[in-house]
């Protein structure tokens, strides 16, 4: 006898739209599978956005329970991940926006998911590694909003330029000039940043020397 949709093995339901019907049937396990295949990929949508895993985890909490009240509607022409996605960078823009300062970040909030690797590594390449984080998220938190959000789904998350305007709700041609800004924003920023350091530095070695003179 073959098994229904419902009875099948949870791991063999990949398809979003199988896995909606099931849950437009009342199978609650079934939207299950969706937040276990899309929350750790929504919520590093959510985290580069804010720039802090607490925000980022309610804005995800919240994007999930507005796609659960929405399920029984769902417009099957449309892609899930796409609307999915839209919904999350909306809900983390208005956040964003919502924020009346910017909340310094510490690296270890990032949950860094490398590290396994780090036992094997130098304190010196660790501490690089934690200013090229910590760096990268100041400057993301400096570009505005339609700005950041191309950078983070285009070269964050790999979402294609059309993939990303379906995301936003805005045109392809629109999608890539944004990006070309956002990417020249970033660059600018990123080399005002680095001459800042070297100037630090240089700073540093000559307060150094003139402690040593004293």
């Amino acid at each position: 006898m073959n098994e229904s949709p419902s009875s099948a093995n949870e791991g063999e339901l990949r398809d979003d739209n199988e896995i909606i019907r099931l849950c437009q049937q009342g199978d609650q396990r079934a939207f299950t599978l969706l937040v276990d295949k899309y929350q750790d990929r929504v919520f590093w949508v959510a985290y580069n956005m804010l720039g802090n895993a607490e925000e980022a985890k309610d804005v995800v909490q919240d994007a999930f329970v507005r796609v659960f009240r929405a399920l029984d509607r769902f417009d099957f022409n449309m892609n899930f991940y796409t609307w999915f996605y839209r919904i999350v960078s909306n809900l983390a823009i208005d956040q964003l926006r919502k924020l009346k300062r910017k909340r310094p970040v510490s690296i270890e909030e990032l949950g860094d998911q490398t590290d396994h690797l780090h036992e094997s590594r130098k304190p010196s390449a660790k501490l690089e590694e934690d200013e090229l984080k910590e760096g990268v998220r100041a400057i993301l938190d400096e570009l505005p909003p339609h700005y950041k959000i191309v950078l983070v789904l285009r070269d964050l998350e790999g979402l294609s330029c059309k993939e990303i305007a379906a995301v936003t709700d805005t045109s392809h041609p629109t999608v890539r000039w944004r990006l070309h800004t956002a990417r020249k924003l970033f660059k600018e920023k990123w080399i005002r940043q680095e001459n800042r350091s070297e100037r630090a530095k240089a700073l540093l070695v000559g307060l150094e020397q003139n402690q040593r003179e004293l």
